[in-house]
């Protein structure tokens, strides 16, 4: 890897290998930790980012008006992002409809996976979909903790999962029946830093902490966190801000509004002049040719 000009931040070589499940899996062999970016529907550039400074996995949804649309689109919104993105390990977050039984579920799953996706996440599938997934060689990243769709409301909203005894063992068994079911690897979402770290040391497969504490096999964080997109708004416990790229970006289009309107910008240097013989063989010819024009 080299340094980039101007940066002490060293990049990931233009060409490299193509990161895959299976290179997950060997780093949780080998002990080395996972990094993975959840980059909601700002997918192309911002996994481009990703890519090219070495995160290991991206999570990605689609934009869409609808939960139809969503689903309508990922197939494109797959091929955007892997053209965007050829070697990073993605994971496609597909839409509840797209998994209602396991025939649908290896369907739309097989599509995605044929577009570029390394792997889909269906948020809270059956064990009996997650092994027809499996035994149709669809790899299922998954998920268990709190769930962050619309299913999060059958844990009475965005809370703190398995604080309990009792509660912490549904969530540790859900995780290990999904391993045993074929899924390769998961997040586990709000659950403690205890728990999660059990789950990765009892699993085989690598588990990936999110909003959970603990080290697991390795972390995620969603881009909005990471980023500071959300401007105002208290950091949430389990973020930090990498950079804060809202706020800059308003500084930004804050000064070049203003210096549009107070004419700095353009100055001078930002354009170029025609030679002066050149400009008044126009200026003439633009007189005679359209006299009448102010």
């Amino acid at each position: 890897m080299a340094k980039g000009k101007g940066s002490d931040i060293e990049m990931m070589p233009l060409a490299q290998g193509r990161k895959t499940i299976w290179h997950l899996q060997k780093m949780k062999d080998e002990g080395k930790l996972i990094s993975m970016v959840g980059v909601a529907y700002l997918d192309p550039l911002f996994t481009m980012m990703c890519e090219k400074s070495g995160v290991d996995l991206v999570r990605y949804t689609c934009p869409g008006e609808s939960v139809e649309d969503r689903a309508k689109l990922m197939p494109m919104w797959t091929r955007m992002i892997r053209k965007s993105a050829p070697n990073i390990c993605l994971n496609a977050v597909m839409q509840s409809q797209q998994y209602s039984d396991k025939y649908t579920a290896v369907k739309e799953a097989s599509i995605l996976v044929g577009d570029g996706a390394d792997s889909v996440m269906p948020m809270g599938v059956t064990n009996d979909t997650c092994q027809y997934l499996s035994d149709n060689l669809i790899p299922v990243f998954g998920h268990v903790g709190c769930l962050s769709g619309w299913q999060t409301g059958a844990f009475g909203g965005y809370r703190r999962q398995g604080k309990t005894a009792e509660d912490a063992m549904k969530v540790f068994r859900q995780a290990y029946e999904y391993q045993e079911c074929g899924m390769v690897g998961m997040t586990t979402e709000m659950t403690s830093r205890d728990l999660t770290n059990l789950i990765a040391k009892k699993l085989r497969i690598p588990v990936i902490q999110v909003a959970a504490g603990g080290v697991a096999d390795g972390s995620e964080m969603v881009i909005f966190d990471l980023l500071g997109f959300l401007p105002g708004a208290a950091q949430a416990k389990h973020g930090k801000y990498y950079s804060n790229i809202f706020d800059d970006s308003m500084k930004a289009f804050a000064a070049f509004d203003r210096e549009v309107k107070e004419q700095i910008y353009p100055a001078e240097e930002h354009g170029w002049g025609m030679d002066e013989a050149e400009l008044d063989k126009f200026r003439n010819e633009l007189d005679k040719k359209y006299p009448d024009v102010k």
